[in-house]
């Protein structure tokens, strides 16, 4: 099911943003992110988001990220807030001029961390999909969009029923960059059941 960003809510919304047709244009402000805590000890909370809500246990959103970016930190990708000590971000984040980072936080009960690999800086799309069973949560990134690799398994202990996920982009220094999402879209779960070890029966 195709999403249109007209039935999608902001949180924080942008000074400026643009909708047309399937696609939402965000440009970013300075001094924006997502973390808490962990390592740095300062506590970040006002990027932009565009959310959904859902009940739905299993599915997988999908969406096309064009971005921009050019300064240390510069940021766009896929996102699922709860409150601001609950949430998941991916992205791919600039760093210099060779490489970005492509990665992903997980933040439960108000400390984050974060996951990456390094892709280099000339790379300007990314394609990411994000996978829901439950409470857990499967992270998944494409060049083309057809052929997707995970990026991190994770669980989120405060997504019990009703969650929160979308899109955002952000600039934790002093720079704004343009970034595009397109081709969202709500599908069965890609992620599918575990075919191997069986859970404790404690479980």
């Amino acid at each position: 099911m195709k999403i249109d960003p007209r039935n999608m809510v902001w949180t924080r919304e942008p000074k400026e943003w643009g909708f047309d047709g399937g696609y939402v244009e965000i440009m970013t402000e300075p001094r924006t992110d997502l973390w808490q805590r962990t390592y740095y000890h300062f506590r970040n909370d006002n990027a932009p988001l565009l959310q959904i809500e859902t009940e739905e246990k299993f599915f997988s959103f999908v969406v096309k990220a064009e971005f921009d970016s050019k300064v240390r930190f510069d940021q766009a990708g896929i996102v699922v807030y709860l409150d601001s000590e609950n949430w998941i971000k991916a992205s791919a984040e600039y760093e210099n001029e060779k490489i970005a980072r492509l990665g992903s936080v997980v933040t439960n009960h108000g400390y984050s961390d974060w996951a990456s690999t390094d892709i280099d800086s000339s790379i300007k799309t990314m394609w990411f999909r994000l996978s829901r069973r439950e409470d857990d949560f499967c992270i998944e990134c494409s060049e083309d969009g057809k052929i997707f690799k995970q990026m991190r398994i994770c669980h989120m202990f405060e997504a019990k029923d009703r969650i929160s996920f979308g899109i955002f982009a952000c600039s934790p220094e002093e720079s704004s960059f343009k970034a595009r999402f397109s081709e969202m879209e709500l599908t069965d779960c890609k992620w599918l059941p575990h075919d191997g070890q069986q859970p404790d029966e404690d479980i």
